[in-house]
């Protein structure tokens, strides 16, 4: 069962593309979080879906809110990606212990061996305030997460 609206937001710890640690918690008091998960790297909606948000980035960045996206991929692989799409965002690894954040959020396929897509929507308090859990071939709409912002 995934996280519900009104949930504390599990902290984590994760490497992102670069290898640098990032901690939810870090943005406590500071930032909104929008927290997107993601089956894998290099996959066409994927792709699709993470360029969109890089097209969009000031779309977050005028909401005083950090994009962390997340998937079962190692940082090597995310380190090519970003590179390849020219994503300026962090990527996060839930490589290894495989998929512990993506568990702890209720978006873990067991079957697949990945991470569904999974987006939730963080005040600055920790609390989840808007979530949304789409199957692995279904893309999600972008001007969800903008509206959902704007009614932080």
């Amino acid at each position: 069962m995934a996280i519900q609206v009104g949930d504390k937001a599990p902290d984590f710890e994760l490497k992102d593309n670069h290898g640098a640690t990032v901690r939810l918690s870090g943005f406590r008091g500071r930032k909104n979080v929008v927290l997107l998960f993601y089956p894998f790297a290099f996959t066409g909606v994927c792709t699709g879906e993470l360029c969109e948000l890089r097209d969009n980035l000031p779309q977050f960045s005028d909401r005083d809110t950090e994009l962390l996206a997340v998937s079962n991929d190692s940082i090597h692989t995310l380190r090519v990606f970003a590179e390849q799409e020219g994503l300026e965002y962090p990527l996060l690894s839930d490589f290894w212990p495989h998929g512990n954040v993506s568990r702890a959020y209720g978006v873990f396929d067991e079957d697949k061996g990945c991470a569904v897509r999974g987006t939730f929507v963080i005040d600055k308090e920790g609390v989840v305030r808007w979530t949304v859990v789409n199957g692995l071939p279904d893309a999600r709409d972008l001007n969800d997460y903008v509206k959902a912002l704007d009614s932080l």
